[in-house]
């Protein structure tokens, strides 16, 4: 599933949601025509859920009456919202508040006695109150009997606020919109519970039918039958072939309706035109997956993509789950299972590596890449169109995978990006993610924008998700499965220090290069030299030797260890016994398990894919192996890192804001904002500004200046002007009544608008660039840098995601390359890097709750011993579109 967006926005579509038992249920607005079949919901209710919904048994005019206010026209002050499991409605839950302004609102829920414990009532709860937060509503309430266990639990686990019952025996619950870390916590848990019943049945399946298996080899249904056989398929395995008996020495049967038992899986490889019959079979026979390997569809265009979205539609009504269409198949090596319906040639060995493509092509390459390295996979799924499931319900369902000990992407777009960044983070923490994203071009930059938007280039959000995240980004396909080969069979570094040994120096030389330059360091060794060259001559016992000495002083129990990760070199030629050599060293190194290690061999016609029992991986450049080796410490560099957490803030007042961004959306509408706008909003938020004036004539500037006591500042305040130096609407340092006078006349010049801002001096200190940039589907930027007129031209910036915690903003600025200006660089001043801190996570507060605020830049900002203070500050508002919700659980959207 996917947390894309509700139609909070009172678009009105329908949300499709995996139940706990993995089924898909419908979530979508009530209408006037679901009034028999609410009738016929609350009427089939038992005495005692009714009681518990009514607070008494209701008799035919209470339900009626309550039909009647469900099935009313939605307003600002109501909502309401049905789950519909095959046509049934089974569950609907509503919000009410007596003032359309309000910031709270009543709500009630009731699900069909026989679909309790399936999770749709929590499903409810979560898509009504993602559909208030989208109208402003801060908190739901509701009254609760004291022995409803079942919705005190619901509400619990969505973060509800309880209030003990009174004398009465009546609970007060609050349920906030805007959830809280462990609630989100809590219902990704829930989700992934869901993913793995949905798609046990793709991935673990019971029996499998190959439809449109021809009887001639070389068709992508035949071929795609013998990988099942040829790979041992445990369960059940048919064909569906009108004209023939048997296919590959596979019973054959005319259709879906004539096999001889249930089927999970049905595999279809027949032409476009033919899928929905086929799917309207499988739904009539009970199959709950399909790998759809057709090709035809989204990837032809508009026609296409609706054939595509219809396809989709009918398989969620019968909660079919569909890989593809235009797939190459997918792959579980699981000895238990053995499923390979795939028509790929290539069949790796068996091993932890999880891997996702959505390119068919990249699939292959990497399959077959992992036959000639050795590396051992545990799942494969071509992804295809990605109709349905995408990558987000794989990592759900890797999650608990015991099989799976690492995940490889291959990834052309994100359906919900902040979901992603959320399952991704929590998936590292506990199984290496590696990832390479294509499209990593940086078009699109605006001319014109601030300096936050247009350092914000498409391919920074996405570094900035993987980095905040913990993924291993990979440039090329190559580099992810050298690193793959390194973090899913050796153990994680526990440093950064690299030893290198072998018999060929300039290739140790050249090791110890691009350790260097990937972050690595090269420590002096009790042991000898590092890198430490053996010499061509050496033998196999001397290797060895060496070789221990090294694996001791990294692992010793005496002292320190000296080094966390090791390369060994070994070149073959004509005057030595290459595989005497490995003999020798692959005993050596089984003795140190704990130690990474990977080989670097040169030469030689026989060179193993892994040495010794531990499979040391064996690479063919040192390069390669360095930077798989850092790749590797530099995640579990991030794994050992600390969560984080999102600080209380003082002096915060988000409603206020709201009300400030709503009254300037209805009155000077979207776009660049004036300054009391962003004004207000900035000191909703405690964002520190120096003191500012907006004066309209010359007589007010200079009242202004004399009343902060010169030298002052005088610039443009007109909103259109994102550059205000660009064009001399800026004049500093103006020491009398004549010199603004003068500056008024010329700024209102520059930029013909007779308003401006009117400053006093700020004193000295390092001039930095903070802001916001919202993505409608990575969510908003926080970005912090080098400020002043230097912002463009040294780029000396970093961004990260929203949330940001408090370990992020320390993060953000001891990455900049300026970060010794703070700390006292060449006896300067110390900066109040505390206060700095604080800036950020207010405006990742203000980013995230917000996130009609487009962009903001405030450039520059002056920090010093004293603290921080905005300069110059501009805002952008645009109105919340239809977006990914980042708390919104549904399956992808079936267009």
């Amino acid at each position: 599933m996917t947390r894309t967006p509700l139609p909070g926005d009172g678009s009105g579509e329908q949300v499709d949601v995996l139940t706990t038992d993995g089924a898909v249920v419908v979530i979508r607005p009530v209408t006037p025509t679901d009034a028999d079949a609410l009738t016929g919901l609350f009427r089939g209710g038992s005495p005692e859920a009714l009681r518990r919904r009514f607070f008494a048994v209701p008799g035919p005019l209470t339900i009626a009456a309550e039909v009647v206010r469900l099935t009313r026209t939605q307003d600002p002050g109501h909502d309401a919202i049905v789950a519909v499991d095959r046509a049934t409605v089974v569950g609907v839950a509503s919000y009410w508040r007596a003032n359309p302004d309000a910031p709270t609102a009543e709500f009630g829920i009731f699900v069909a006695d026989d679909h309790h414990g399936r999770g749709i009532g929590t499903l409810l709860l979560e898509q009504l109150s993602a559909r208030a937060r989208a109208r402003g509503i801060v908190e739901l309430t509701g009254q609760v009997l004291a022995g409803n266990a079942a919705m005190l639990r619901v509400a619990t686990d969505i973060a509800g606020r309880i209030v003990p019952r009174g004398a009465d025996g009546i609970v007060k619950v609050g349920l906030a919109t805007t959830q809280a870390e462990d609630a989100l916590a809590a219902a990704d848990l829930r989700e992934r519970v869901a993913e793995r019943a949905s798609l046990r049945p793709l991935l673990s399946p019971r029996s499998v039918a190959v439809v449109g298996a021809g009887r001639e080899p070389g068709g992508v249904g035949h071929e795609t039958l013998r990988s099942l056989v040829e790979f041992g398929f445990t369960g059940s395995l048919y064909a569906v072939n009108p004209h023939a008996g048997e296919v590959a020495g596979v019973p054959a049967y005319p259709s879906l309706a004539d096999l001889p038992g249930p089927v999970d899986l049905v595999v279809i490889a027949v032409p476009a035109v033919a899928v929905t019959a086929v799917l309207t079979q499988a739904a009539e026979t009970g199959v709950r997956a399909a790998v759809v390997l057709s090709a035809g569809f989204g990837e032809l265009g508009e026609a296409g993509r609706a054939a595509q979205a219809d396809l989709v539609r009918q398989a969620r009504a019968a909660s079919i789950r569909v890989v593809g269409p235009n797939c190459i198949g997918i792959l579980n090596a699981d000895p238990a299972v053995r499923l390979d319906a795939t028509f790929v040639p290539a069949r790796p060995p068996l091993g932890g590596l999880a891997v996702a493509s959505q390119s068919g092509a990249v699939g292959i390459a990497v399959l077959d890449h992992a036959v000639r390295t050795g590396c051992g996979i545990s799942t494969f799924v071509s992804l295809g169109n990605k109709a349905d499931v995408s990558s987000n319900d794989l990592l759900a369902y890797w999650f608990d995978d015991p099989s799976t000990t690492a995940v490889a992407l291959y990834l052309e777009s994100f359906g919900n990006p902040r979901k992603f960044a959320r399952l991704v983070r929590a998936l590292a923490r506990r199984k290496p993610v590696l990832a390479v994203k294509s499209g990593r071009s940086v078009a699109g930059r605006r001319a014109g924008a601030s300096h936050t938007a247009a350092a914000a280039a498409p391919d920074v959000a996405v570094g900035t998700l993987f980095a905040q995240a913990g993924v291993i980004r990979a440039d090329t396909l190559g580099e992810l499965m050298d690193a793959a080969l390194m973090v899913t069979d050796q153990p994680l570094p526990a440093g950064d220090r690299l030893a290198v040994i072998g018999n060929a120096g300039g290739v140790n030389v050249l090791a110890a290069d691009a350790a260097e330059a990937a972050g690595l360091v090269m420590p002096e060794l009790s042991v000898g030299p590092n890198p430490l060259d053996l010499g061509a001559g050496a033998s196999p016992a001397g290797f060895a030797d060496a070789l221990s000495g090294v694996g001791t002083a990294a692992m010793s129990a005496a002292g320190p260890a000296e080094v966390d990760m090791l390369i060994v070199v070994v070149a073959a030629t004509r005057a030595n016994n290459v595989q005497a050599l490995f003999a020798a060293i692959a005993p050596v190194l089984d003795r140190y398990p704990q130690l990474p290690v990977a080989a670097v061999v040169l030469g030689g016609d026989a060179s193993p894919v892994a040495l010794g029992q531990r499979h040391v991986p064996v690479f063919d450049l040192p390069e390669r192996a360095v930077r798989a080796l850092a790749h590797a410490a530099r995640y579990a560099a991030w794994r050992r890192e600390p969560l984080g957490t999102r600080p209380d803030l003082p002096g915060t007042d988000p409603a206020r804001a709201q009300a400030a961004i709503h009254g300037a959306l209805s009155g000077h509408g979207e776009g660049w904002q004036p300054y009391p706008v962003l004004a207000e909003i900035l000191d909703a938020y405690g964002v520190p500004l120096v003191a500012t004036r907006m004066c309209r004539t010359s007589a007010e500037a200079v009242a202004a200046g004399q009343r902060f006591g010169f030298p002052v500042v005088v610039k443009s305040a007109s909103p259109e002007l994102v550059h205000r130096s660009d064009v001399g609407g800026v004049r500093l340092s103006l020491a009398d009544r004549a010199a603004v006078q003068e500056a008024y006349e010329a700024v209102c010049a520059a930029a013909a608008d007779p308003r401006v801002l009117v400053q006093p001096m700020v004193g000295a200190g390092v001039e930095l660039v903070a802001g916001v940039v919202h993505d409608p589907l990575f969510g908003s930027l926080v970005m912090l840098g080098v400020g002043g007129v230097f912002t463009d031209v040294l780029g000396d910036r970093v961004f990260r995601l929203v949330p940001v915690t408090d370990l992020d903003a320390t993060r953000m600025w001891r990455s900049l390359r300026a970060a010794p200006l703070l700390t006292g660089y060449r006896r300067g001043a110390v900066t109040d890097t505390g206060a700095l801190e604080d800036l950020l996570l207010r405006l990742g507060m203000l980013a995230e709750r917000h996130p009609e605020v487009a962009e903001l830049d405030l450039n520059p900002v002056i920090a010093g011993p004293d603290g921080v203070v905005a300069v110059d500050a501009k805002m952008r508002l645009a109105a919340a579109g239809a977006e990914p919700d980042p708390l919104a659980r549904r399956l992808r959207p079936a267009g």
